[in-house]
């Protein structure tokens, strides 16, 4: 063999070696949790669309001494969404912190708690097994501030690679985290420029993707509800991508902020950036109720109607005796106006500011399950304007529908409306879904002129679907 065909034959070989590679790649990729190709406000995973739902009771749940039993509890009730925050507070004194404690009790940045990584891949196995979808927060300001501060790794007091001087920290930020005074999260190049500190952060991300990166289950969230500098999360989003990108891997990325009204400035900084976060979450809208609740969500919506992204709710509060108002009937609601309003993901917060995994929201979780089976939701578009229902109250009743094929009514307590369908005279039937109870009542035939009317079979929560016959 001459020493050109040798060369024409490593060559060939090593483009064998890159379309492989890219190939095989590619294919991984399908089967990850992205946007639905076919409608973008929803998620697809494994090819097939589907609508997270959840309840869990702590929010680092990778830390839970109990993890597989709270898992398994929630699949058999039909959830397949978690909320995980890289969290390590020691509220339920089990918690383990990232960072190896040295035999002076002070920590090392520089080297590991294997115990904590351990427990975070655990999590990304399970779940991963399980067909659950993890979103992740990287970071959660309340571990940075008030009584969460004074024993942190971060705190200078508690570590061997800076002081106090070095790193611009104080021993102690009393204030709620929302006032933003921790220049933990000042440190990227665009803000203070922190580079002593913003080394170990960048190793604890890279830790991090580490572990995710080869999962196919994972959503990121860079902060839990921050009212922070927009230069730090576009500074952590690019570096997550930068590190997907090398890694031929897709990734989803979101931005959670603090303000309660969707419609506020703080929002546009992900609603008007779809080149830099993949889906949104409008988690703090649940500090919304009723009509509002409705209306906000489908603002979002609306807005986003020419480049469609999935919207996530990972945290819905409201529990009876709760931290954050509301109640239980509250919560279950807005559950049930997420579903219909079109949200790709919703999940009761942990107690005691949501439902959590009890009972109740078990019960949700299997009614919204059977309700699914029988209405395509991937197909459906919410009635954001009220235009199909008549003789409808305030915050009575609410509809999606496919038009001229299926519609669907959730009502909040009883009562009765006109579904108004002018293209749709024939033949109709009508079931009856009784949430509280995961039951279905026996189908109803009905003719159409224009408009059906709906009583629901009695007070309480019921989903009314009407399909062609």
């Amino acid at each position: 063999m001459t020493k050109s065909s040798k060369t024409y034959l490593i060559f060939g070989f090593l483009l064998v070696i890159s379309f492989n590679w890219d190939t095989l790649s590619a294919q991984g990729n399908d089967d990850r949790i992205q946007p639905y190709q076919e409608n973008g406000y929803y998620w697809q995973y494994n090819g097939e669309p589907v609508i997270l739902l959840g309840g869990t009771d702590d929010d680092n749940l990778f830390q839970m001494p109990n993890l597989r039993e709270h898992l398994e509890e929630l699949r058999e009730a039909g959830g397949n969404y978690i909320r995980n925050t890289m969290s390590d507070r020691r509220s339920g004194g089990f918690e383990e912190y990232p960072f190896q404690k040295l035999a002076n009790v002070m920590y090392d940045l520089d080297q590991w708690n294997e115990e904590y990584w351990q427990r975070f891949e655990n999590m990304l196995r399970l779940t991963s097994e399980m067909d659950i979808i993890v979103q992740i927060e990287v970071w959660d300001r309340f571990d940075y501030s008030r009584e969460n501060w004074p024993p942190h790794p971060y705190n200078p007091a508690n570590n061997i690679n800076y002081n106090y001087e070095d790193s611009g920290f104080q021993p102690e930020y009393p204030e709620h985290p929302g006032a933003n005074e921790q220049p933990f999260f000042f440190t990227t190049p665009d803000q203070q420029n922190n580079q002593i500190v913003l080394q170990y952060q960048q190793k604890f991300v890279n830790k991090l993707l580490d572990h995710t990166m080869e999962y196919p289950n994972v959503l990121y969230c860079i902060d839990n509800e921050t009212s922070g500098e927009e230069a730090w999360a576009i500074y952590w989003a690019e570096f997550i991508r930068d590190r997907a990108d090398t890694e031929k891997r897709k990734v989803n990325i979101t931005q959670m902020w603090d303000d309660w009204d969707l419609t506020a400035e703080e929002h546009r900084r992900t609603i008007d950036h779809p080149d830099r976060f993949d889906f949104l979450d409008v988690s703090q809208n649940n500090h919304q109720t009723d009509e509002t609740h409705w209306e906000n969500f489908l603002w979002v919506r609306n807005y986003i109607e020419s480049e469609p992204r999935p919207i996530n709710s990972v945290k819905i509060y409201g529990a009876d005796g709760g931290r954050h108002g509301g109640d239980n009937i509250d919560a279950v609601e807005k559950f049930w106006r997420l579903i219909f309003a079109g949200a790709a993901s919703a999940r009761f917060h942990r107690p005691e500011s949501g439902l959590g995994l009890q009972e109740l929201s078990k019960t949700q979780l299997r009614s919204a399950r059977m309700f699914l089976d029988e209405f395509n939701i991937f197909s459906a578009e919410p009635d954001s304007g009220h235009k199909q229902i008549s003789n409808r109250g305030e915050d009575e009743a609410y509809l999606t529908r496919i038009q001229g094929n299926q519609y669907a009514v959730f009502f909040t307590n009883g009562g009765d409306v006109n579904v108004d369908m002018p293209e749709a005279d024939g033949s109709w039937q009508v079931r009856w879904l009784d949430i509280s109870k995961s039951n279905w009542t026996e189908n109803q035939s009905l003719n159409s002129r224009n408009s059906i009317h709906l009583k629901a079979p009695g007070d309480g929560h019921w989903v009314a679907v009407i399909s062609k016959m």
